[in-house]
Parts: structure tokens; C-alpha cells; sequence
């Protein structure tokens, strides 16, 4: 393993994630395990082997873990260990230092990005609620709750408002001033312009 030889907990710290796509596996699992094929659509510029690799280093120091999903899908995922989800506080704080960097032109946000975006942009308004999103195939309940934003797959029972369609849509009308096309919003007026106050970018 490389490393920057400093005692720094910083050092330390990149030691162990600072590799290129290590950070975005970490965020590509924050909402749960994935099989090797959901890491690659989830990350679609990092070939196999870079993938492969990046996923031996951090299961070597204890980041992510192999498991089997239970019957009957049995399949062989990707998960984050105790240690792993630790991070999550310093890949959403990076995120939000990094929301009012430029965006490189024609590039994409996947659906676990951007629901990552949201918890990272969430400003809590002291009110409950539900939102469910439907991204492509793949559902998302959503509940603001006091200084975090809950967020886990699923279909939300009785939510206030549906956001439905690709992320980039959604990131659009909610960051950059974009219309709607190629996403429905559905539910009552007053949940809908909350859930956009909900996620203002950073002055």
C-alpha cells in the first residue's frame, strides 16, 4: 500500500481512501450493499480492474466487506463495514464544500448520487414528513427528521410528494434552475415548494 508516510490523522486517513474512485465507492454504498455490476452502473467511467482493485484496498483495510444477501437472492455484494459508515459524515461535508464547484459540462448524476446530494444538502426545517422519489426501476422513501435527512430504499407510504424521472432532471429543476421536463412532481402544492426548500445549495 502506498502511503504518505505522516503521523497526521489526515495522512493516515488518504492512506487508506484517498485513491482515485475510493471516496465514490464509499458513497455508492452509503445507502446500502451492491452487487459488483450496481458499483459499475453506479460508477460508469471506472473500468473493472480499477474497480476491482479499489475494492480489495478498502476491504483490506477494513472499509467494505463481501456478503451474501439472504435467499432468495443470494447474491454476492458489497457492503460497508462499522468503520466504513463512519465515513458518511465526511463524504456528505465533502460533497456540500464541493456543490458550488462548477459542473463539468454534459456530466451525469446516478441515482445513488443524487440522493446522496440530497442528504448532503438537506437544511432541516424542524417539520416531519415523506417524500418518496422514483428514479428509473429503483424507489427511495424519504423522511426529514430533525438535523438529518433519513433516506432508504423503498416505497414511501403515504408521502406528502413523488418526484419521478432521471436524476439529472430532478438535480436540474432543484439546483440549476431547469424545467421539469423529463420528471413529474406529484402531491400537494405547499410539500412541493417545501421539498425544494429543503435543499438549497450553500450561498
Amino acid at each position: 500500500m502506498r502511503t504518505y508516510g505522516d503521523r497526521c490523522g489526515i495522512a493516515r486517513a488518504l492512506d487508506l481512501v484517498g485513491e482515485r474512485w475510493a471516496l465514490l465507492v464509499v458513497r455508492e454504498l452509503l445507502l446500502g450493499p451492491k452487487r459488483f455490476t450496481d458499483l459499475r452502473a453506479g460508477l460508469p467511467h471506472v473500468g473493472p480492474d480499477v474497480l476491482a482493485q479499489r475494492l480489495r484496498e478498502l476491504e483490506a483495510a477494513g472499509i467494505v466487506r463481501r456478503a451474501t444477501l439472504p435467499p432468495p437472492a443470494a447474491s454476492k455484494v458489497y457492503e460497508l463495514t462499522d468503520r466504513g459508515a463512519e465515513l458518511e459524515p465526511v463524504v456528505l461535508a465533502l460533497g456540500r464544500w464541493g456543490s458550488v464547484a462548477p459542473v463539468p459540462e454534459d456530466a451525469a448524476i446516478g441515482v445513488d448520487a443524487f440522493v446522496i446530494a440530497l442528504k448532503t444538502l438537506y437544511a432541516p426545517d424542524g417539520e416531519g414528513g415523506r417524500f418518496e422519489l422514483r428514479l428509473g426501476d429503483q424507489r427511495f422513501t424519504l423522511e426529514p427528521d430533525g438535523a438529518a435527512l433519513r433516506a432508504r430504499r423503498g416505497q414511501a407510504p403515504d408521502p406528502d410528494a413523488v418526484l419521478a424521472g432521471e436524476p439529472g432532471a430532478l438535480a436540474g429543476w432543484l439546483w440549476h434552475g431547469g424545467s421539469l421536463d423529463g420528471a413529474t412532481v406529484t402531491g400537494d402544492r405547499a410539500a412541493v415548494a417545501r421539498f425544494r426548500r429543503l435543499f438549497p445549495l450553500p450561498a
